[in-house]
């Protein structure tokens, strides 16, 4: 059990900390004219609660940052998390609570989320007749910027970008001349493996496989016999951290030495810790690179000071999220939807990654994907 003592000094911490993030003693006043309302709709229960936990703990983040520094146009952030359970049904009825909020009178800003293009494109049948601006963290599915959403952003690549870097990788990085291509059976999954599998025989590699998996398996007997079957030269895996792990141990477990390749869906510490040892090795890709590559010691320190927990993988872009989003309202001078979605179109916004620019569509100029391998259990840069 924690001391009094230790429990005390834990405001005075974060306050410390935060502050010095900011630039020290804040900046500015503190916010005095309201709050505006920011809802981050991620899975913050159920198999994807830690990666909705960490685009909501980089939100929350820089929520603390730009009220520490007088707020947003003067008013408080107030971030509201929503849970959407990874279910398209479960998030398109979250949208209730966001719409009442407004019926209510709440200054209701922005969504941040969803984490999967599944739910994001639920909602959105929603979110595009409010009077608010939605930015996506990690959605990808290809059609998310190619359905004339007014109000639609997103600061990751899409999945044609994140096909053609992972088609130049296994084609040219890893030599394979012919790849096994799996994937699970969601919007996303389907959606890359398709792209994927065009850029490949672009390049002149040939599929030796192309199988569907279920969300959330985590037993792959019949898979890996028909991989050995095909006997591929690399393989793609295009899903979540709830899939990668087990079926890369799978596979090592049966002998399959292929050099294996994940989508970015796997870019969580989950795909290493319950891979029993058998992720060392396998690349993955990524929306950002990681925390320690990203930020200094200070921004981690500040992010454990808000969330008591490491950042992860995805707190980077939860985190560019709100910084694009808070300048756009900057530049704009205004909340008003309008105003704030053609500040994002007209302007770059300098964030923790580089320097942004969006799209008439909402889709970045020069998106990257970056792309890792396991290296002594842990993360490690190899391409970007």
């Amino acid at each position: 059990m924690m001391s009094k003592r230790f429990l005390l000094t834990i405001p005075l911490m974060m306050a410390i900390v935060i502050a010095a993030c900011s630039g020290g003693g804040g900046g500015g006043d503190a916010p005095t004219r309201g709050d505006v309302i920011v809802y981050v709709a991620v899975p913050l229960s159920g198999f994807q609660a830690n990666g909705g936990q960490t685009i909501l703990g980089g939100v929350r983040l820089a929520a603390a940052e730009i009220n520490n520094d007088g707020g947003l146009l003067g008013y408080r952030v107030v971030v509201r998390p929503l849970d959407d359970e990874s279910d398209s049904d479960v998030a398109l009825s979250r949208t209730d609570e966001i719409r009442q909020a407004i019926d209510a009178g709440d200054r209701v800003l922005a969504v941040i989320g969803h984490l999967n293009s599944g739910q994001t494109l639920a909602a959105m049948d929603v979110y595009q007749d409010l009077p608010l601006v939605v930015i996506a963290a990690t959605a990808s599915e290809q059609s998310l910027t190619e359905r004339n959403y007014d109000n639609f952003f997103r600061v990751n690549a899409n999945d044609s970008v994140q096909a053609n870097v992972s088609a130049d990788f296994l084609v040219d990085q890893l030599q394979a001349k012919s790849v096994a291509v799996l994937y699970n059976n969601t919007e996303y999954g389907r959606g890359l493996a398709a792209s994927l599998v065009d850029d490949l025989r672009a390049r002149g590699a040939t599929i030796a496989l192309q199988a569907e998996v279920e969300e959330g398996q985590s037993i792959y007997t019949d898979e890996v016999a028909q991989i050995k079957n095909a006997a591929p030269d690399a393989i793609f895996y295009a899903g979540y951290e709830i899939e990668a792990p087990y079926l890369r141990a799978a596979l090592v477990e049966s002998g399959v030495d292929a050099p294996m390749l994940a989508s970015d869906g796997a870019f969580l510490a989950a795909t290493i810790d319950e891979s029993n040892g058998a992720a060392e090795g396998m690349y993955v890709n990524a929306f950002a690179p990681s925390p320690r590559n990203a930020a200094d010691d200070q921004w981690i320190e500040a992010y454990q000071a808000v969330e008591y927990r490491n950042p992860d993988t995805y707190s980077v872009n939860g985190y560019v999220a709100l910084q694009v989003l808070a300048e756009a309202v900057r530049k704009a001078d205004s909340f008003e939807r309008a105003a704030v979605t053609e500040s994002l179109r007209s302007n770059s916004f300098d964030t923790l990654l580089s320097s942004l620019r969006f799209e008439p569509d909402g889709d970045l100029v020069d998106p990257q994907i970056w792309v890792y391998q396991v290296v002594d259990n842990e993360f490690q840069q190899v391409a970007n």
